[in-house]
């Protein structure tokens, strides 16, 4: 299976993966984000470490089941090769209705069909008042004159 645009990266083809991959992770289907990473996937995500698209997926549904108005920006940061950098920022209420925001930075490594085969994430997050959001859109992708991070000071 190949996954447009295909490594190695151009900055243009670096900001154009980072936004599919913005889309798919606001698009909060498992089973399409899951679709954008190898078979044998590995990844660093706070205190977890799935391996393999059926693990993926599942941490993916245990995520999005909890986490409610999921809102995500990304941000090209680096890139090189088969390799790109990012930092993003999302926005989540939970069961109880208190806000949350979550700053991070990700290294992705890509096969030559373009799939994710490692994501290295290092995530922190604090709580927020709703008054103090700055991710609103319709939920799914983001438009395209929503401001992006360095616009919104994140």
């Amino acid at each position: 299976m190949m996954r447009q645009p295909i490594p190695p990266f151009t900055r243009e083809t670096a900001v154009q993966k980072v936004r599919l991959a913005e889309d798919a992770w606001n698009s909060r289907n498992p089973q399409q984000v899951a679709l954008a990473y190898t078979e044998d996937t590995r990844w660093r995500n706070r205190a977890e470490f799935p391996q393999g698209r059926a693990e993926v997926e599942a941490f993916l549904s245990r995520k999005w089941a909890a986490e409610h108005e999921y809102r995500l920006v990304k941000e090209l940061w680096a890139f090189t090769g088969n390799r790109i950098a990012v930092r993003f920022a999302y926005e989540y209420r939970d069961d109880a209705g208190q806000w949350y925001r979550a700053y991070g930075n990700e290294n992705w490594e890509f096969d030559d069909h373009g799939l994710m085969r490692i994501r290295l994430a290092s995530i922190n997050e604090t709580p927020i008042a709703q008054a103090d959001r700055k991710l609103f859109w319709p939920l799914g992708r983001r438009p395209d004159d929503h401001p992006g991070l360095t616009e919104l000071g994140l």
